[in-house]
């Protein structure tokens, strides 16, 4: 189709306005549509085309990767109007979405899918290279994995990249919501789609790159609440996927000079996390040595208007991955940072830590580590909701086991079925996981463990028994009066 070719030479040439009008109006001649056709060229998008939910049915947009945030990004454009389609390759996944079950827990999000499948403007597949070649607007939102050695390893990307190449027309928009190093997206993805398509971007194809902000538990929310950093190839790609993004956002779209910079606003904002974190786990261990409280401290000092301490805790995996990708960059680029590096080494270390706050509040019981049985609450890195990525809980037990320590794991959230697929040992039943056990690890801050019935749970333990609470969802009063011995990430107060 070399009149094709030609037609979307204006994107490498955008600054002469007059002569993109006259391509334009001569592509839309040739594919014959009116003004409000949308068909496969998604580079002749304008406003007017998505203004109202009745003219994006015309669209249809892919969404690669039906994770918790693509699921999510999915179902936000389904509401909007759009025919969508939800691509992924695992099997298991694209099962339960044909059924209208969400594979994970996330507000709102099931409900959302099961009325668009029923509608018919939602639909599930494992067919990447189809999906692709029946959008004009394609999302590939696949997470990017950190190997053992915290190297990216960006196959996961390149795989279902390659998929989209495979069925990419001229004229679609190809847009990397992903979080993923600097340049990723102008390079391992477009050099991917290239090849495997025979296209060229921000010639034939657009491409675009906006990294999704969401915390798990709230994911469409954040989605439609947050600004959208967007950067693109070109002018024209940069164009459209701010007008599609746009329909799903309502916080707002943030447009920059090219992508490598928008990957870089998602980096720099999950390292500033990090450091907070990693500065507040440093507090939380010198108020433990003090006798100082860190909550009281937190509460007391976020009252002023400049400060504002972050919460500590061991489920900090979640930031890491993506610290690690950054690292990597700035090993790659001969710079250093330094901070980073050592509040990812702090951070990383919160399981060590929890170790020693294990083995002191045994001590106290007078029991060693070595045998005791260890009951673990919580398995998720965030408080209240099923998710298990990013969990630090996993470390903490191997190196339970490894001191010789006897563990079972219990989350709310998760079933006993659900816990020995993710590699946990675990009982049938709360009352069964305390049952004769030494120590109670609160491992991650779910609103149900503050409800726990101490007096009941105490029936059942080995007294004395201890917790050690790293959510901070136990009042070491209540905890003491119910016979334990308290231990509690930055609570130095109750520290003898």
């Amino acid at each position: 189709m070399p009149h094709v070719n030609a037609c979307f030479l204006y994107a490498d040439c955008y600054c002469a306005s007059s002569f993109e009008s006259i391509i334009l109006s001569h592509l839309e001649y040739i594919l014959q549509i009116d003004e409000y056709s949308v068909i496969s060229m998604a580079l002749t998008l304008k406003e007017e085309n998505l203004d109202a939910p009745e003219k994006r049915q015309k669209c249809t947009v892919s969404v690669v990767g039906c994770g918790r945030v693509g699921l999510a990004t999915a179902c936000l454009f389904a509401e909007a109007g759009f025919r969508v389609i939800g691509a992924d390759a695992n099997s298991r996944v694209v099962a339960l979405l044909k059924k209208g079950k969400a594979p994970l827990s996330e507000i709102g999000l099931e409900e959302l899918l099961k009325k668009h499948m029923k509608n018919g403007s939602f639909t599930a597949t494992r067919d990447i290279k189809e999906a692709a070649s029946t959008s004009e607007v394609i999302v590939l939102v696949v997470p990017t994995q950190i190997d053992q050695k915290k190297k990216p390893d960006y196959n996961h990307i390149e795989r279902p990249a390659k998929e989209i190449g495979k069925g990419l027309h001229a004229g679609s928009l190809v847009i990397v919501a992903s979080t993923t190093g600097l340049g990723i997206a102008d390079t391992a993805v477009r050099e991917t789609l290239e090849k495997a398509s025979g296209l060229k971007a921000g010639i034939d194809f657009g491409l675009a790159c906006s990294p999704t902000r969401s915390a798990p538990g709230r994911t469409l929310k954040d989605i439609i609440t947050h600004s959208r950093v967007v950067g693109a190839i070109n002018k024209r790609s940069l164009e459209v996927a701010s007008l599609v993004l746009k329909a799903i956002v309502e916080g707002g779209i943030v447009k920059v000079r090219d992508m490598k910079t928008a990957e870089a606003i998602e980096l720099f904002e999950k390292a500033h996390r990090d450091v907070n974190l990693a500065l507040a786990n440093d507090f939380a261990r010198f108020c433990e040595k003090t006798g100082i409280d860190y909550l009281e401290v937190r509460k007391a000092a976020n009252t002023q208007p400049y400060c504002h301490l972050s919460s500590p805790g061991m489920g900090n995996g979640y930031y890491s991955k993506d610290s690690y990708l950054l690292l990597e960059e700035a090993e790659n680029a001969n710079a250093k940072l330094g901070m980073l590096l050592t509040a990812r080494k702090t951070n990383d270390a919160m399981p060590s830590h929890t170790l020693r706050l294990t083995r002191e509040a045994l001590r106290s019981c007078g029991k060693p580590l070595r045998r005791a049985r260890i009951s673990v609450f919580g398995v998720s890195p965030w408080p209240n909701v099923k998710e298990s990525h990013g969990s630090s809980t996993k470390k903490l037990v191997s190196m339970l086991k490894k001191k010789g320590a006897f563990v079972q794991v219990y989350d709310p959230f998760f079933s006993p079925k659900e816990l020995m697929e993710l590699g946990y040992p675990t009982k049938s039943s709360l009352t069964k996981t305390v049952e004769g056990t030494d120590c109670i690890i609160i491992a991650a801050g779910h609103d149900r463990f503050r409800r726990l019935n101490l007096g009941r749970i105490n029936v059942f333990v080995k007294n004395p028994a201890a917790i050690v609470d790293m959510g901070h969802v136990i009042d070491p009063a209540r905890a003491e009066r119910a016979k334990f011995v308290y231990r509690g990430l930055g609570r130095g107060a109750w520290a003898e």
